[in-house]
């Protein structure tokens, strides 16, 4: 039996978002769900209940008689006891949740005897990537923070000279280089900002630099990644030099856009009292992080506040302003999560805990509160290590993900070897010299493609590159030596004039897949430049 899937209206205050769309519902449909929808739930981000109901959906006239008859519940926010004593006994909620803040609403959830998977909680690995609501909704966010501060900012961001007179660029600092930070620096480029940013990973710094913006690191040398490719906690003496830093920058730029969060944490506090005095007049301070207490001291949650001449933004709300985007996305997110729970597409969801994935975005299951869940292992190359590290970084995992490498015994080592010398053998002793000669070099460059690609850090290719690029050597190697053949004696010794010409054959398509994988490449990266 199918299950149903109800997605009532949002309750939170000035909360616009829906937990699906239409094009979602279609698509829920065919897996095998019926799905319900509380009149209007879709309203206020431009999706109106006939579109629902186009789509295949059931609209039902209020929340209790939605969340009576529902199997699972789709949500944006985080439910209210209220809305929580109207779920169904044993139900599945999916939601924005976070446990880690909010202790009391997991016991009244765990009392209700729900299985509850958090949309925040679904862990940082590349599998995940498409569920990861969290990604979709920073992006968006990062992206309003810069309309914010234009909407609020007494000037252009472009510089321009006209002949009522010379406009200066306006100077824009983002601190935290995470999905929401370079979806701000990203979009303060495009309005063209001097645009700088700052972040405790340096490993950004790369991303920053390669989207037009200038990395402005902390005189301080410590390592700021945390789990999943989250910032950590950073010890005192980082702090104190990175509140030197952002003291220059704020006597120095018009726009301060903060990102900086730390999971299951408040935010922390990088913007003092004594920095927003010294920015200037008209400056722009958009607190992204206003929702879990704010990176600025001076910051109001949920509104924009002026002072010492600085216009704070506090709000809480950011990607609910744009709220037709945000929920197409969100419920994008939702649905691939719904993939994973129904893969058998026969609209009954299966709460896997052997699935990492599951079982990370799972914390409350049948009643029982299971977060936090156990931390996954991610296979991680130690940073700044030498090529000759990497084998032994690699030991317990293949390059190419197959799995564990099994050590080999040394009577089948043994035993290889000595085939292969009596290969080599025969060859020597039965093949005419011509086919031992181009043999030779046949080795040769297999051996000089391995140790010249084989060698590079695995962190800058794909698998699949680094074969390419092996094969490509050999060729390349090959080729060249018969190309360019030793000096011979006699005309006799010459070599044929079909592998000359073959041999150009390959140096030229070699190239053309070397050269072209080069230009694709730099096609790629300029799509993230000015």
């Amino acid at each position: 039996m199918s299950l149903r899937i109800g997605i009532p209206l949002e309750t939170f205050a000035g909360e616009k978002r829906v937990a699906t769309v239409p094009d979602v519902v279609e698509k829920l449909i065919k897996m095998g769900f019926s799905v319900s929808l509380e009149s209007g739930a879709g309203a206020a981000a431009n999706f109106n209940d006939d579109a629902y109901r186009d789509a295949g959906a059931e609209i039902v006239p209020s929340a209790v008689a939605l969340m009576g008859a529902s199997d699972i519940i789709f949500k944006v926010r985080a439910p209210s006891k209220e809305e929580i004593s109207l779920i169904k006994p044993g139900a599945t909620l999916i939601s924005f949740l976070w446990p880690a803040q909010n202790s009391e609403l997991m016991q009244c959830l765990a009392e209700r005897k729900l299985t509850v998977l958090a949309m925040d909680s679904v862990p940082r690995i590349s599998r995940a990537q498409k569920m990861d609501a969290l990604s979709s909704m920073a992006n968006i966010a990062g992206y309003r923070a810069v309309i914010e501060a234009a909407h609020h900012f007494g000037r252009f961001f472009t510089g321009q000279i006209t002949a009522a007179g010379k406009v200066p660029p306006a100077k824009v600092f983002v601190i935290g280089a995470g999905v929401a930070g370079l979806a701000a620096l990203g979009t303060a480029v495009g309005l063209g900002a001097i645009v700088r940013a700052n972040d405790t990973r340096p490993e950004v710094g790369d991303q920053v630099k390669s989207m037009g913006a200038e990395f402005v690191p902390v005189d301080y040398q410590e390592e700021g990644t945390g789990v999943g490719g989250y910032a950590k906690a950073m010890s005192e003496g980082f702090q104190k030099a990175q509140r030197n830093t952002f003291a220059n920058q704020a006597k120095d730029v018009d726009i301060i856009i903060t990102t900086a969060l730390i999971p299951g944490k408040a935010a922390p506090k990088l913007i003092t009292a004594e920095m927003v005095k010294s920015m200037r007049a008209g400056s722009v301070i958009v607190d992204m992080a206003a929702e879990q207490g704010g990176n600025c001291e001076l910051t109001v949650p949920g509104e924009v506040v002026v002072t010492h001449g600085v216009t704070i933004i506090g709000y809480t709300d950011l990607p609910s302003r744009l709220s037709k985007q945000a929920s197409t996305l969100y419920a994008t997110n939702v649905l691939r999560l719904a993939e994973e729970l129904c893969k058998t597409l026969d609209g009954v969801i299966n709460v896997n805990f052997a699935d990492e994935v599951i079982r990370g975005a799972t914390v409350i299951k049948d009643g029982v509160i299971t977060w936090p869940p156990p931390q996954i292992k991610i296979l991680e190359l130690a940073k700044n290590s030498v090529i000759s590290n990497v084998p032994v970084a690699l030991s317990k995992k293949s390059i190419h993900g197959h799995g564990s490498l099994k050590p080999v015994s040394s009577s089948l080592l043994a035993l290889v070897f000595s085939g292969g010398a009596l290969l080599f053998w025969f060859i020597g002793a039965f093949a005419p010299a011509s086919f031992i000669s181009h043999f030779t070099v046949f080795v040769l460059a297999c051996f000089i493609g391995y140790m010249v690609i084989w060698n590079v850090t695995p962190a800058l290719h794909t698998p699949l590159m680094s074969v390419t690029n092996a094969i490509s050597s050999i060729i390349a190697v090959g080729a060249l030596v018969q190309v360019a053949p030793p000096i011979v004696s006699s005309a006799q010794d010459r070599p044929d004039v079909l592998i000359q010409v073959l041999s150009v054959a390959a140096l030229m398509l070699t190239a053309i897949n070397m050269f072209g994988g080069f230009a694709v490449t730099h096609r790629m990266l300029a799509m993230f430049r000015k």
